[in-house]
């Protein structure tokens, strides 16, 4: 059996932004959507990390919480999807879904996006026990 592409990827993400109560979907169909097989070395550097495996997801941009009218974007707000450590973790857990995790991956990125830190989503978000 061969992996999902990229494209799935993409497709399941797209369905999960969709399913948003408004007015999330709303400013989260303005962050682009991007799918990558690993995350980049420069990535890793920024966050500290050395595995590339680690990474399942990544927000890249100013919160909403945290944009002014001020503010002049280098590039567009960016969450990111990294397959083969997605693929990994789904391997790994054997007990979900992977269009399951894909969607919980694109959720977590996107509660950054809408202000929330790691910790105020692991304290409604269970998932990681």
């Amino acid at each position: 059996m061969t992996d999902p592409s990229a494209r799935h990827f993409e497709e399941i993400a797209r369905r999960t932004v969709e399913a948003l109560p408004e007015p999330f979907r709303k400013h989260a169909r303005e962050v682009a959507l991007l799918v990558a097989d690993w995350p980049g070395t420069d990535m890793l550097a920024d966050l500290g990390m050395e595995d590339p495996r680690e990474l399942t997801g990544l927000y890249e941009g100013i919160p909403l919480t945290e944009k002014s009218v001020w503010d002049s974007p280098m590039q567009p707000d960016t969450v990111w999807l990294f397959r083969h450590p997605i693929l990994e973790e789904w391997r790994d857990r054997g007990n979900v879904r992977l269009d399951d995790l894909i969607a919980h991956v694109v959720i977590h990125e996107f509660a950054h996006h809408f202000g929330w830190s790691d910790d105020d989503i692991a304290a409604i978000d269970p998932w990681w026990e």
